[in-house]
């Protein structure tokens, strides 16, 4: 089974507990700040926690419909948490599972958010350059979208 990784860096003016405050809010904010892509994200089993799994129903700018993903880990303390995609036409029909790992690191004034994604392959077939790179471009708007939220709505954050 073949793995590949992206992995998404960008640095905030926000402190990494600010920007992981806006990010335990994403399921609301991200419809928001890219309906293109985030359509909607539902929790289907859980309470936000360990074990929590969602539905997300992904925009038009996205080439598949949706994607349903398990929170695997949680921590507030070291603003990181990780999550597993398991069930969706995101998964394209080559891969067992996305797991997505986040982690906001302090950084001066500010915070440097990293999303490392790994792809978990079925056989030998692996997501094209051109997905990884879109993808990765999505992330990075996405998240200067939900910045420029928080920006906006300070009495939230």
């Amino acid at each position: 089974m073949a793995t590949v990784t992206n992995e998404i860096v960008v640095a905030s003016s926000f402190s990494a507990a600010t920007v992981f405050k806006v990010f335990k809010d994403f399921e609301i904010i991200a419809p928001k700040v890219n309906p293109a892509v985030f359509k909607s994200v539902e929790t289907v089993e859980g309470n936000k926690g360990v074990g929590t799994v969602k539905l997300l129903t992904f925009g038009e700018a996205v080439p598949f419909t949706s994607g349903k993903y398990r929170v695997d880990a949680f921590d507030e303390s070291s603003f990181s948490y990780s999550y597993t995609f398991f069930e969706g036409d995101n998964l394209m029909g080559i891969l067992h599972s996305i797991t997505q790992h986040v982690k906001v690191i302090s950084s001066g004034d500010g915070s440097i958010f990293k999303q490392t994604i790994v792809y978990n392959c079925k056989g030998d077939e692996k997501p094209s350059e051109e997905i990884l790179k879109a993808e990765k471009e999505l992330y990075e708007q996405t998240f200067k979208g939900i910045e420029a939220y928080a920006s906006a709505h300070p009495e939230l954050y």
